[in-house]
Order: C-alpha cells, then structure tokens, then sequence
C-alpha cells in the first residue's frame, strides 16, 4: 500500500471542542491552522506526515465510519449512531473523561402516569387507536432511537428528524416526545420535559476513535504510534508525582514496603548506591509517603509534576493494532 499521510480528525464546533483543545494541548498535538481559524486543514508540529481536519463531532464519526479518517475525536453516542454495527467499522481506543452526557428519552411533565418505557407503550397503542397515526419523535439520534425502542418492543411510534432545538419540539407541537442529549437535565425541565425512569439510552463522553476501514499504510501506523505515545505518555503522567529522596537508609526492603502500603513504583529500579531514590506515587498517597520515608531517614523530599511518562509499551498502539490485524 501506497504511503499516504494519517488524517487525524478533531472538532472544529460544538460541546466538546474546548475540551479537546485542552487535551491536544497537554498532549503535545496542538494543531496550526496555516490560514487562520477559518482553514479546515492543519498540521502537528513535529508530525510531517498527519494531516489535522476540523470537523463537527457529528462528521468525525460519520468519515471515521467511511474510512475517510484515521483517527479523530468524538462522542461515544456519535459513534453509534454513525454506523448500526460500530465495532464492525470503528474501534474506540481510549476514554477521554470529558463532554460526558445521556441519550435519554423524554416525555412531557403533564404525562404522570408514564415514567417507563413500559408506560410509554401503552401510550403508544392509545396513541395509534386514538389519532389513528403514530405518536411522534423528535431526535437526531435515528439509529440508537430505532434499536432503543425496538430492544423494548415499542412499534408505534414514528421519528421526526430534528435539526434544532429538539427539546423544544413538544411544546412546539412537533413532536409528543423526545430523545436528545442532556448534561443535567436543566434544559429538559425548562422546556417541562422529564426522563423516564429507564430512559436512558446511553452514557456518553469523548472517545478517540479509530476507522478500521481507513487506508493504513506503514507511514499512517508508524505516525499513530507517534501520535498515541504522545497521549499515553501524558494519561500516564497524570497519575503520578515523581518524588525523589536520597538517605542512607534507602534500601530495596523500603521500597518494597512503599510499593505495599502506597501503591508506588520505582521506575528507574531501587536506590543507587549514594541513596537516592525515585518514585513514582498516586496523587492520593504522596503526602503519607512522604512522612514515611522522612520516618525512616529521609530530610528532604522533593515532589514534581510531570509532563510525560513514556514507556515501552503503548496499550492504546496495541489496542489498534489488534483492531487492524
């Protein structure tokens, strides 16, 4: 195959775009638009060979799904509704733990005797028998729409493509119901609208994602082993402080005992043989360890956030591999 450039996709708008930014950033992929913030082209300084495109969440998924993209940033709901079948065309490499949000169903504050899905098939039927059509939806979400209600029987309904505000759609007259995404729910019960007690459809939150179906040449593998290196390095960092110490006292039995009580690692192997010694330890346990090991000799501690912790093995390089084998 012909070497061709990775096209990493990442959010040109919408909810998740700050946050995105921010995880770019810190992982050392901040783009450079050549053009300014209106070209929806860029690069990765240090990167030749990655071609940044600035799409909406929605798109990403959609050319993620199409092969068009390689690697790119979007929501887990975005991804499912991309594709019926998403782990035929797609494989999610890791979490981000950021623009998390539901897929909910959710009916009008008036409806008191329909708080299940259940409930909400009785109303259909009446529905049906009363108006002799179908009671209606307004969503953007068909796919995960469709597969939700017909996972819980419910066949009398038909879906309103929403390109708006869909919570809006009842009180519009639109729609008698809805299934949109929510953050809080804040916005649902200003427009009188509740989630039904198994309504919700999805926990959703920032993935990167790769295409299996995108064309992945040696060039495009080896510059996302950069890229997800890059990523996993700085992921790993953020659960440690680096400490350092160095006391006569330091010895590999200490260290096993820190590695027991506190969770540490001594990435560079035990104390030297001057006594210095480098942890790695979890946020939570740093300043207990710290008082141990000034307990058993040390006088000074030092504490240092890092940046990056690279390591020879990448689990988010592994799990693409194993997605393209």
């Amino acid at each position: 195959m012909t070497d061709t450039p990775l096209v990493f996709a990442i959010p040109s708008k919408g909810r998740i775009l700050e946050s995105a930014q921010g995880f770019l950033e810190r992982a050392g992929l901040k783009p450079v638009q050549g053009r300014g913030a209106r070209d929806y082209r860029g690069t990765i300084p240090g990167l030749d060979q990655v071609e940044v495109a600035f799409l909406s969440a929605s798109d990403i998924a959609r050319e993620l799904a199409a092969g068009t993209v390689h690697l790119g940033l979007t929501g887990l709901d975005l991804m499912h509704e991309a594709t019926p079948e998403p782990e035929d065309r797609l494989v999610s490499l890791t979490p981000l733990g950021f623009s998390r949000a539901d897929v909910v169903v959710a009916v009008p504050q008036a409806w008191i005797d329909v708080a299940t899905m259940a409930d909400l098939d009785d109303v259909a039927s009446q529905y049906r028998a009363r108006h002799r059509s179908r009671m209606r939806v307004a969503t953007k979400y068909l796919n995960l729409t469709r597969a939700f209600f017909d996972r819980h029987g419910i066949a009398d309904y038909r879906i309103v493509e929403s390109a708006g505000a869909t919570e809006g759609a009842p009180a519009a007259g639109a729609a008698e119901l809805i299934v949109d995404i929510t953050t809080t729910g804040a916005t649902l019960a200003a427009n009188a609208l509740k989630v039904l007690d198994d309504g919700v459809i999805m926990k959703s939150e920032a993935h990167l994602v790769a295409s299996r179906t995108a064309p992945w040449s040696a060039g495009a593998l080896a510059s996302a082993r950069d890229m997800l290196d890059r990523i996993a390095s700085q992921a790993r960092a953020r659960k440690v402080r680096e400490v350092r110490t160095r006391f006569a006292a330091a010895d590999a039995s200490l260290v096993d005992e820190a590695r027991a009580r506190f969770g540490v690692e001594a990435p560079f192997g035990g104390p030297t043989s001057s006594g210095m010694l480098t942890l790695h330890c979890p946020p939570a346990a740093l300043f207990p360890l710290a008082r141990f090991l000034r307990e058993r000799g040390a006088e000074n501690v030092s504490v240092t956030e890092l940046d990056y912790v690279f390591s020879r093995d990448n689990p988010l390089y592994e799990t693409l591999a194993a997605a393209l084998a």
